[in-house]
């Protein structure tokens, strides 16, 4: 053995004293540690000099970076109500208690509860989701472009294939995936019609032909286009549609079922509802974004067209599991009951969006009182602008107020990583050289939480 090689620590005992540290299961601890003292013994025997307790240090780093990569509750004070990196839109607590109750036991997933025999899976969810967007039919799959697929493949057969879509509106979505390549993927073929800026009527209509199968709208939901522009109404790519017996679709993204204007001083987004009275024939949409609910894509319309898409064998592979039927069913119940007055609402999403900065700007207050005096930082309340994120209203600009942070004796890194770390861990923004957390995006029952970290941190 190299004289070099000596200095690396037995892997069990490091194991056994990092493990208590870590709460991580043993096996996974030593596995860890294996392959970090292999990568070790590579570097030593490639020239590089060390010791043991730096070898030890940083393992043990190593190791308290990958526990804190575990799922775990995070307190967003970034302003952003649907942040893609810290999970979307969160649940409200009849989801969530929802979702507990069908997780630890068994249910009636497809089991005929009157009758004694197997059962229909989503009736009643199906159901629910077509009174709530006023269409014939509605279902629901693992995410929105999965229904997309599945409504581009079941559509598109043989060489009726053609999709036209307008320049305008071949978006990139969240992950890099494209609208032309999701019709690839299905076996789709684009036609594109129009210019970035404008697209007539004419245009759509110069591009039928014998072996197009659909005309397809995407909603612009992550970005806006703006001055010298112009497209055809929903209402009259509908006509043109019918006159030549092809479906019009419409992918509108964000899922907003409910009016964003009148909740927040924000743009109007597109709803389901306004796109199938203007004569979508099929429309899909997210259920984790406006809507808040859990991952999954809602597929809505003519009733024909439902019942052919759900006939597609693709359709198993992208149905949702037991839990995500729960937590969707009582998310969209809970819309059905609070549709009259939206502020009763259990949604996370809207109580934050209607949510008025004087309310946000009493509870700053609070945390700050309850954190008293610090050593490390001054703390204040300044206002500040939330967004909806999650690919949705770029425009969005929500007035908001946040605490902000100015470190004195700690580097602003530091404490943004300090505050990362711990537990709960709390998720800020930086401008110039304070840290900001935005109260919009903060549960009111996580002000105390807030308030003891800041302490922990800077006292």
């Amino acid at each position: 053995m190299s004289s070099a090689l000596k200095i690396l620590p037995p892997i069990e005992p490091l194991a056994n004293k990092l493990a208590s540290a870590v709460k991580l299961p043993k096996p996974l601890v030593i596995s860890f540690v294996r392959k970090e003292v292999t990568s070790w013994r590579k570097q030593l025997l490639a020239g590089v000099e060390s010791s043991r307790d730096a070898i030890e240090l940083d393992i043990e780093q190593n190791l308290h970076a990958f526990a804190v990569s575990r799922l775990q509750p995070v307190i967003n004070g970034t302003g952003v109500l649907i942040h893609t990196n810290l999970g979307r839109s969160p649940l409200g607590k009849t989801a969530a208690a929802a979702l507990e109750k069908i997780a630890t036991g068994y249910s009636n997933l497809e089991f005929n509860l009157p009758e004694g025999t197997r059962g229909k899976r989503a009736g009643y969810l199906e159901t629910a989701l077509a009174c709530l967007v006023n269409a014939e039919a509605a279902t629901a799959v693992n995410n929105c472009a999965a229904a997309l697929v599945l409504i581009l493949r079941h559509l598109c057969e043989g060489e009726k294939n053609e999709v036209i879509v307008s320049r305008s509106e071949l978006v990139e979505i969240g992950g890099g995936f494209r609208i032309p390549e999701i019709l690839e993927t299905s076996g789709a073929k684009l036609v594109e019609v129009g210019a970035t800026n404008k697209t007539h009527l004419a245009d759509y209509a110069k591009a039928v032909t014998p072996n197009t199968a659909l005309i397809l709208k995407v909603h612009r939901s992550n970005f806006y286009i703006e001055g010298f522009t112009s497209e055809p109404d929903i209402s009259e790519l509908s006509t043109l549609c019918k006159e030549h017996d092809i479906p019009l679709v419409e992918d509108i993204g964000s899922g907003a079922v409910m009016n964003t204007d009148e909740l927040a001083p924000i743009d109007h987004e597109p709803t389901p509802q306004e796109a199938l009275t203007k004569g979508v024939d099929l429309i899909c949409f997210s259920g984790d974004k406006l809507l808040g609910g859990p991952q999954s894509g809602i597929i809505a319309g003519r009733a024909d067209l439902i019942s052919g898409v759900k006939k597609e064998p693709f359709f198993r592979a992208v149905r949702c599991d037991k839990l995500i039927l729960a937590v969707l069913q009582e998310s969209i119940d809970e819309y059905l009951r609070t549709q009259a007055n939206p502020t009763e609402t259990d949604v996370p999403n809207l109580k934050a969006l209607a949510m008025s900065p004087e309310l946000l700007k009493e509870r700053a207050k609070a945390i700050i009182e309850s954190v008293g005096n610090l050593t490390k930082g001054e703390l204040s309340i300044i206002e500040s602008i939330a967004t909806t994120g999650g690919g949705t209203m770029p425009r969005s600009q929500i007035p908001s107020m946040a605490i902000k942070i100015t470190p004195t004796g700690i580097s602003l890194n530091k404490l943004g990583k300090l505050l990362r770390i711990g537990s709960p861990a709390i998720v800020g923004y930086t401008q110039e050289k304070h840290l900001l957390l935005d109260l919009r995006t903060i549960f009111d029952w996580q002000d105390a939480l807030v308030a003891q970290r800041l302490k922990e941190v800077l006292a």
